[in-house]
């Protein structure tokens, strides 16, 4: 993390400001629209009849790229990608809906420079961030997703959303933060084979916290903020694949 400052005087035309908040105030409202309508799903799903996975557990793998939103960058999510890279273990419940269970780590960074807000003291600041990542997912399918006879409606491919709580580990120039995160995303998935999935995924991530970015980016206008109001987000694009195992049995035999 460094921090340069600039010796001349401030003028109007470059007195420091807040930086906005409209923009997060908007990716609030859309990931608060995302939480809405899974809840909407799931009643509608309530009433339709959704049918049997014939395998209950799917491993995978998800390689992709990934963004930061926050004091050092208030638009465009991917504008100093990173790495991602994560694993996957998901509970399939039936064809519509599964629990999933992901670890990731991937890369943050930042930049200040050039930026249309003036930072205070016309600071500059750029940071770099490893995190890592445990969370819980629920996951709706739109179509009930398989492969099978034709009078069981199945599609080998489906758009479905996802939500969830996690904790994330960052760390920043020997500093270390950890904090709770409510990942929410969408998708789409492909069987290539009937325990072989493809999947593209987007998920946008609200961490409870204001150290992701470095210690120097915290609290930068000497704003004192409640904790769920702080706005270090971070987004995610991969691509994945996965393996389904552990047969349910169909029809099952007693014994007396």
């Amino acid at each position: 993390m460094t921090a340069s400052f600039s010796s001349n005087a401030m003028t109007a035309s470059n007195m420091p400001c807040p930086l906005p908040q409209r923009r997060f105030s908007a990716a609030v409202r859309v990931a608060v629209a995302l939480l809405l309508l899974l809840c909407a799903l799931a009643g509608a799903a309530g009433t339709m009849q959704a049918q049997s996975a014939p395998y209950k557990f799917d491993i995978g793998v998800q390689l992709g790229m990934s963004g930061y939103l926050g004091e050092a960058n208030s638009s465009n999510i991917f504008k100093k990608p990173g790495f991602d890279g994560e694993a996957s273990f998901r509970y399939i419940h039936d064809t519509r809906w599964a629990i999933r269970g992901v670890f990731s780590t991937f890369g943050l960074s930042g930049n200040t420079e050039g930026m249309a807000n003036v930072l205070p003291g016309n600071a500059t600041y750029k940071f770099s961030t490893q995190v890592y990542e445990l969370d819980a997912r629920a996951e709706f399918n739109f179509f009930s997703y398989g492969i099978g006879e034709t009078y069981k409606r199945l599609r080998r491919w489906s758009p479905y959303l996802t939500v969830g709580l996690g904790v994330a580990l960052a760390s920043s120039g020997g500093n270390t933060a950890v904090a709770p995160t409510i990942p929410m995303g969408l998708g789409v998935k492909y069987k290539l084979r009937e325990r072989l999935n493809l999947g593209l995924e987007f998920t946008m991530t609200k961490a409870f916290s204001h150290k992701f970015d470095g210690p120097d980016l915290n609290d930068i206008n000497n704003i004192k903020i409640a904790f769920y109001k702080d706005t270090d987000w971070y987004s995610r694009l991969t691509i994945g694949i996965s393996y389904e195992f552990g047969k349910r049995c169909e029809t099952c035999h007693y014994v007396d």
